[in-house]
C-alpha cells in the first residue's frame, strides 16, 4: 500500500519505519521542507538520533504527497493536528483510511483527535486510532511492542492492523475508539502527576497508589463519555499508563519531575523541549469531568497544581484525608 505519515517527530518517524519494514511505499511528511531535505540527505532524524532511517523511506515537505495514498497517518502533536490535516483534505482519494496516532485532546473544544479529523474531513473517510504503550525510541529499535487499532469501521480497522503488524509490532483491534483515545490522552495527566511525585521525593508506594486510583477515575470518565470500561484495563488504558508513568522516555514524567523539584510548569516544559501533552490535557479533563458530572479528585488536584498554583504537599494531604471509601465501589475492570 501507499502510506503517508503526517508529522516527522519521533512517533511519526518510528511508525513510518514500521510501515517500511512491512514493505509499503512510505512517505514521511514534515511541515518544514528543510527538515525533509535534511532527513533525506542524512537518513537521520534528530528526534531519534541513534537510528538509521530506512533506505526505502521517502520524505516530503509538500502536503500534496498524500495523493493516491491508501493510508494517511496523522502523527502531529495535538495542537497541530487540525492545521496539518486541513490542507491535506483536497488531495485525499476516495476510500483513504485515516489513522490518528496523536495522544491528546484539543484545547477549548475538548475533542478527541479522531473527532477533530472527522470535523476537518467532513466525515468522508474512515477514521481509526492507533494507540498503546509505545515509546517511539523503542519502536524505532524494533523492540517488541503492542498497540490497539480502534474504530467503528471494522474493515478500516482490519486494514490498519494488517498494515502495521509484524514480528516486532503487534496490533490488536477494538471497536472502542472512544475508550482507546481517551486512555491515550488522559494517562498523560497521570504521568505528569507521577513525575511530580518523583520530583518531590515520594517513592514506589505513592506511585502505585496514584496510578491505580487515577486509572479508576479515567475509566469512570471514559465510560460516561461512551467508552467501554474493559478498554481501560487493556493496552490503550493500563498498559499505556504504566509505560508513561514509569519511563524516562516519557516527556510528561520528565516535566513532572522538574515541577516537583520546584520549577514552574512553563519552565519545566521549556527544559523538556517538546510538547508535554499532559499539561494541556489536565485542563481538558477538568472541563470534561465537570460537564459530565464525574468525580475525579486526583485529576482535579493535578489541575489545581498546574493551573492554580496550589502546593503539591497540600493536595496530597487533601487526597489522603478524603472520607473512607470501599475500593470496589466502582468495578472498572
Amino acid at each position: 500500500m501507499k502510506a503517508v505519515v503526517l508529522g516527522s517527530g519521533g512517533w511519526g518517524t518510528a511508525l513510518a519505519m514500521v510501515l517500511c519494514d512491512n514493505g509499503h511505499d512510505v512517505t514521511l511528511w514534515s511541515h518544514s521542507p528543510g527538515k525533509a531535505e535534511l532527513m533525506e540527505k542524512d537518513r537521520k532524524n534528530s528526534a531519534l538520533p541513534d537510528v538509521e532511517l530506512p533506505a526505502a523511506l521517502k520524505f516530503s515537505g509538500e502536503i500534496r504527497c498524500v495523493e493516491d495514498a491508501d493510508i494517511v497517518v496523522s502523527a502531529s502533536p495535538s495542537y497541530a493536528v487540525r492545521s496539518n490535516v486541513r490542507p491535506a483534505v483536497p488531495f485525499l482519494k476516495e476510500g483513504t483510511v485515516l489513522v490518528s496516532v496523536s495522544k491528546g485532546i484539543e484545547r477549548d473544544t475538548n475533542l478527541r483527535m479522531s473527532q477533530l479529523v472527522r470535523e476537518e474531513t467532513g466525515d468522508r473517510f474512515p477514521v481509526t486510532a492507533l494507540s498503546g504503550p509505545s515509546h517511539a525510541e523503542e519502536v524505532s529499535l524494533r523492540l517488541p511492542t503492542g498497540c490497539v487499532a480502534a474504530g467503528e469501521n471494522g474493515e478500516a480497522v482490519k486494514l490498519v492492523q494488517d498494515a502495521f503488524m509484524n514480528q516486532n509490532f503487534r496490533v490488536y483491534t477494538s471497536p472502542d475508539i472512544v475508550g482507546v483515545e481517551l486512555g491515550g490522552a488522559l494517562k498523560n495527566v497521570v504521568a505528569l502527576s507521577c513525575g511530580i511525585c518523583d520530583g518531590m521525593g515520594y517513592q514506589d508506594n505513592t506511585k502505585a497508589l496514584l496510578m491505580t486510583r487515577a486509572m479508576g477515575e479515567i475509566a469512570r470518565l471514559g465510560e460516561t463519555l461512551g467508552g467501554h470500561r474493559q478498554t481501560f484495563a487493556g493496552l490503550a488504558g493500563m498498559g499505556d499508563l504504566i509505560v508513561t508513568c514509569t519511563s524516562m522516555h516519557s516527556r510528561n514524567r520528565r516535566a513532572g519531575i522538574l515541577i516537583g523539584q520546584g520549577k514552574t510548569a512553563q519552565e519545566a516544559m521549556e527544559e523538556v523541549g517538546a510538547v508535554v501533552e499532559g499539561y494541556y490535557a489536565a485542563e481538558s479533563v477538568h472541563q470534561l469531568s465537570l460537564k459530565a458530572g464525574v468525580e475525579m479528585p486526583i485529576c482535579a488536584c493535578a489541575y489545581q497544581v498546574l493551573y492554580r498554583g496550589r502546593a503539591v504537599r497540600d493536595v496530597v494531604a487533601e487526597l489522603m484525608g478524603r472520607s473512607k471509601k470501599d475500593e470496589l465501589g466502582y468495578d472498572w475492570m
